[in-house]
């Protein structure tokens, strides 16, 4: 009776331990249509997200997310798995950012979110212990800091919206945009450098209009 008990626990962390993107993957590409399904449920916020971030408007974020997976759906038996499915799935979003944008002749409009997903309408919401000044401060800097992203070249801001706005590793982002890890440090390193100094210029702009302002009234 031990023994049965046993491969019966056995059989139940089994069927309760997670199922990895490597899992659905391969239950994918043996015709699971249902494992697929589940790879776009998983992944769909997230390849919304850097869509909206790099083209900043949300019809267009919506249509490249579609065809993302539709993508990846057509591609499927040719991947491999050298790279994680998330970081394949993050290259083909970018390289159809990039068709649009050049289809369309458009330039980006960077769109910094003020939740780590940018998507729930509850970041439209002070919180209980915000007031409405701080809510607006808030809303500038991350203008100010959609404003400084948009002077960056592509390479830079591709590479900071994925490490400070989606979490990914070096590693992860240098699978996506298939370049070397190397490469990626060096990107992020600039991009935040020349990000932070165009940020402090604008403070030290917008500070002495201010005070350029308040002298003028006082006098």
């Amino acid at each position: 009776m031990g023994r049965v008990w046993g491969q019966q626990d056995e059989r139940a962390v089994v069927s309760t331990s997670p199922v990895t993107d490597e899992d659905l993957v391969a239950h994918a590409q043996a015709g699971d249509m249902e494992a697929f399904n589940q790879l776009v449920a998983r992944w769909e916020r997230p390849i919304y997200a850097l869509a909206y971030r790099t083209l900043g408007r949300e019809e267009d974020a919506r249509d490249v997310a579609q065809e993302a997976f539709l993508r990846a759906y057509r591609g499927l038996k040719g991947f491999k798995g050298q790279a994680k499915f998330s970081s394949w799935l993050y290259r083909i979003t970018l390289n159809l950012c990039r068709d649009w944008m050049r289809k369309a002749r458009r330039a980006p409009l960077i769109q910094v979110p003020e939740t780590e997903d940018g998507m729930d309408m509850a970041e439209q919401l002070p919180s209980p212990a915000e007031s409405v000044e701080e809510l607006v401060n808030r809303r500038q800097m991350s203008a100010a800091v959609a404003k400084a992203m948009l002077e960056l070249p592509e390479e830079q801001r591709v590479a900071i919206l994925m490490k400070e706005f989606h979490g990914l590793t070096f590693q992860e982002i240098a699978d996506a945009l298939d370049c070397p890890l190397s490469t990626v440090k060096t990107r992020l390193y600039q991009g935040l450098s020349v990000l932070r100094r165009r940020l402090e210029r604008q403070q030290a702009d917008e500070a002495s209009l201010r005070r350029a302002s308040w002298e003028s009234s006082s006098s």
